[in-house]
């Protein structure tokens, strides 16, 4: 779901070639769920081989996290641990919300409205197990890097980029900035069109979001930035009723002492736990950056034996793949 913010975030546009030759670290689970939620059959299920297994996501690492690397990209990935117990209701209720969605995908499909079904569809998406280790796998055969984070992978990732192990976070929420992550990058795993409500077509491309930018023009701190995002709602609280950003930003200026603004706003939850998630979500620092050569017959064996892709497609992306490699440097010299 992620933090709310961006009415009052500055973003600046970039291109791909801004990041050629960069490391970058992606939130996996963050761009998994845009895979399921935009690749999908026409009828709005999403891809699957002929043994009902979820395909969505692998066509995705295979098809946008490809043209990233062939761009010069260096992409590492950021995979969730154990959420924090505060999240629990937050998860409880996301699933609560998926099985509505099933029933009303189902009465749409009864119904055959075309409309209904895609949108309920794209509500009903679910990240499995064997989705994430299956992705592991073939993002390793891809040569790269897989970090397993204790907990949440935005603050994982936000040390990452703290370190200068990589240039950047990339993810479509900017809860890593609450975890102090100095650049974040949005957009960049998208579809480069984006197809609007009415049918036509929207550019996307990528922006990139500094911290030191983002508390400069606010005239804030990162204490004042974490309280903003607590006022207006995050995975861990509901928010103030009727808090929205520009609101929130006027309340932390306005209290110095965060104890006598949750007072005022008669919050009825423990803002000190919410604020230490924040403040000290566990991270490993015992982590390597490994890149390593494209295993071309273990992504054959991945996606074409084991999951029914086309032999043709694969070897036309591993071409393409391959040839850049050998161009460059090799990807093992990456890290």
């Amino acid at each position: 779901m992620g933090v709310k913010l961006s009415e009052i975030i500055i973003k600046k546009p970039i291109e791909f070639s801004d990041l050629k030759n960069k490391k970058i670290a992606i939130d996996f689970s963050n761009m998994a769920y845009q895979f399921l939620s935009s690749i999908r059959s026409p009828d709005g299920t999403p891809l699957m081989d002929s043994k009902g297994n979820v395909t969505s996501v692998y066509v995705g690492i295979f098809s946008r996290v490809s043209n990233l690397m062939s761009q010069g990209i260096k992409p590492c990935f950021v995979f969730d641990g154990k959420p924090p117990l505060l999240k629990t209701h937050t998860k409880e209720e996301r699933e609560y919300r998926k099985r509505v969605a099933e029933e009303k995908l189902k009465q749409a499909k009864e119904e055959k409205d075309l409309k209904s079904i895609e949108r309920y569809a794209k509500q009903t998406s679910r990240l499995t197990s064997d989705i994430v280790n299956g992705s592991k796998e073939l993002l390793k055969s891809l040569g790269l890097p897989v970090i397993q984070a204790p907990s949440e992978a935005d603050a994982q990732g936000a040390y990452l980029v703290e370190k200068g192990d990589v240039w950047g976070f990339a993810s479509s929420d900017i809860d890593c900035l609450l975890h102090n992550c100095p650049k974040l990058i949005t957009n960049l795993t998208l579809s480069q069109r984006r197809k609007l409500p009415s049918g036509a077509f929207l550019k996307t491309t990528p922006e990139m979001i500094e911290l030191k930018d983002v508390l400069n023009n606010l005239n804030i701190t990162q204490d004042q930035l974490i309280v903003i995002a607590i006022l207006c709602g995050t995975d861990y609280n509901k928010g103030i009723h009727r808090v929205g950003p520009k609101t929130a930003l006027k309340l932390v200026k306005q209290y110095q002492n965060f104890d006598d603004l949750f007072k005022e706003v008669k919050a009825d939850f423990n803002w000190k736990k919410i604020y230490a998630i924040f403040k000290s979500m566990p991270i490993m620092k015992n982590y390597q950056l490994n890149y390593t050569d494209i295993d071309e017959d273990k992504i054959k064996e991945i996606l074409i034996e084991k999951h029914e892709f086309s032999k043709e497609r694969v070897e036309k992306t591993l071409q393409k793949l391959t040839k850049k490699d050998k161009s460059q440097s090799s990807l093992s010299k990456w890290s």
